[in-house]
C-alpha cells in the first residue's frame, strides 16, 4: 500500500515538473549565447567574492578569537582537565584568519591589476615594410 502511494507521489510529482517546464517555456527562440558571454558572466559573478571572503575570513577570526579566550578561561579555572595549547591553537587561527584579508589585499597591489608598466612594454623594432628595404 506504501509502495503504490510513493509511486504514484512521484508519478504526480514527474507529471507536474514536465507541465511547468511546458508552461514556462516561451515559443521564442533564446538567444545564442557564446563563450564570450558565459565568461562575461562569471567574471561579473566572480567580481564580488573577495569582499564576500573578507567578510567571512573577519567572521571566522572573530569567532575562533572568541573561542581561544573562553578555551583560556576554562584553563584558568581547571588547568587539569582544559590544556593552555587549545586556547592558543584557537587565537593562532583567530589571528591567522584576520590576516588573510591583509595578506590578499597586499599580494594584489604588489601584482598590480593587470595594467602594464614601461619596463614590460616591448617597443616595435621595425615593420615588415621597413625590413624588406
Amino acid at each position: 500500500m506504501l509502495k503504490q502511494q510513493l509511486n504514484r507521489l512521484n508519478a504526480v510529482t514527474g507529471a507536474s515538473f514536465v507541465m511547468g517546464t511546458m508552461l514556462c517555456s516561451t515559443a521564442e527562440a533564446a538567444p545564442a549565447k557564446t563563450f564570450n558571454d558565459i565568461a562575461d558572466n562569471i567574471l561579473t559573478g566572480i567580481g564580488t567574492l573577495p569582499g564576500f571572503l573578507s567578510a567571512i575570513s573577519y567572521m571566522m577570526g572573530m569567532l575562533f578569537s572568541v573561542l581561544g579566550i573562553l578555551k583560556i578561561k576554562d584553563h584558568v579555572e581547571n588547568p587539569t582537565q582544559t590544556h593552555l595549547k587549545d586556547g592558543a591553537i584557537r587565537l593562532a587561527v583567530g589571528g591567522g584568519l584576520f590576516m588573510i584579508p591583509i595578506i590578499t589585499e597586499s599580494m594584489q597591489t604588489l601584482i598590480g591589476t593587470g595594467t602594464k608598466t614601461d619596463a614590460a612594454v616591448v617597443s616595435k623594432i621595425a615593420t615588415a615594410t621597413t625590413l624588406a628595404k
